[in-house]
């Protein structure tokens, strides 16, 4: 009896202080086809060949994946009020953000396998796709464990702060694929070329498939996603409980990654303030869940901060930073001619 009681007056609580709403199974069904339909524009249409993509190219192409979040955060906007709209943009910006620290891991990983950046868009294509999957699987299951024991929020919260003070106090943690437990799973059970051929995952050798360094690539990849997702996903269940608008907003930021990620790349050492204002965000976010039950901070006062904060750190970086030596160490992304493929 007590239990159910509290667990009705806590779902009346969040009910109050997030948004609550109705999203019809058409909406669902149509949000999923733009998100594959543009997957398979993006894979058929603008990268149907492999290339490198150039600065420029990529700009625009960043831009235009911005537009398409921005655009869909109006649909929710206008279709189911300003509450939801202040919490998808709050949730779009918090992943875009902290996917950036995504995005270097990545250029450290193609580093370390010397993936010509010809062959790197099709890996991140079925990374991303990948990542869309695991986000649904994190955020569902979130959801649903917060609604279930509300307690989870201190858990979430503590673990958000934890992990801002390890940002400000040590910085990110460094990636060695060869301490990888995935990776080194992999090399064990499955039969690997050391060749790249082509854009190709698997391969065949002397009548035998196996998979080529780039799948290793891809599973580390992956496998990275979840680890930052960790952090996101709770960071962004933060500021909205409703399943649809956390999704949506992983979801249309995620998108756009690839196309960031080959303009950022090679520009780490540029953004000497991120990593702060990331410790920032986290530790906001991760506070806003903790006080959560005494004092309800507004969606639109989260959504000034976290974009406040973001600007403050590049402008920052930008103004003040100076270059240092992580563009060196990637130097292979702007690699323009592979090496020859193997034969089979």
């Amino acid at each position: 009896m007590l239990h159910s009681a509290f667990g009705a007056l806590t779902a009346d609580e969040s009910a109050t202080r997030f948004a609550n709403i109705a999203v019809p199974m058409w909406a669902w069904a149509a949000t999923l086809a733009v998100i594959a339909a543009m997957l398979l524009f993006d894979i058929l249409v603008l990268h149907r060949e492999p290339k490198v993509l150039a600065t420029r190219r990529a700009a625009l192409e960043t831009l235009m994946w911005v537009v398409v979040g921005v655009s869909f955060g109006v649909v929710v906007l206008v279709a189911f009020g300003g509450r939801a709209g202040s919490e998808y943009f709050s949730g779009y910006l918090i992943e875009y953000s902290l996917s950036i620290d995504n995005v270097f891991v990545w250029a450290l990983i193609f580093t370390y396998f010397a993936v010509p950046a010809i062959y790197q868009h099709r890996v991140l294509f079925w990374g991303i796709f990948g990542a869309l999957v695991l986000r649904a699987v994190f955020i569902f299951t979130g959801v649903a464990l917060i609604r279930r024991f509300e307690w989870v929020l201190y858990i979430f919260g503590a673990f958000l702060l934890y992990t801002a003070f390890k940002l400000l106090r040590n910085g990110p943690d460094e990636m060695d694929p060869e301490e990888n437990a995935v990776y080194r799973a992999i090399k064990k059970l499955v039969p690997t070329t050391p060749n790249l051929h082509g854009q190709h995952l698997f391969t065949h050798v002397d009548g035998r498939k196996v998979a080529t360094p780039l799948f290793a690539v891809l599973v580390l990849v992956e496998t990275t996603d979840v680890l930052f997702a960790v952090d996101s996903v709770p960071a962004v269940l933060a500021v909205s409980r409703e399943q649809f608008i956390v999704f949506t907003s992983n979801a249309f930021a995620i998108l756009g990654l690839r196309a960031l990620y080959f303009l950022l790349a090679d520009l780490h050492a540029r953004f000497t303030y991120l990593q702060q204002g990331l410790a920032v965000i986290l530790a906001f976010v991760g506070i806003k869940m903790i006080i959560a039950h005494w004092y309800e901070i507004p969606g639109g006062v989260s959504l000034g901060v976290i974009a406040l904060v973001l600007a403050v750190s590049v402008f920052a970086s930008l103004r003040f930073g100076g270059a240092g030596a992580v563009a060196d160490q990637i130097e292979l992304i702007g690699t323009e001619e592979p090496p020859p493929p193997q034969e089979r």
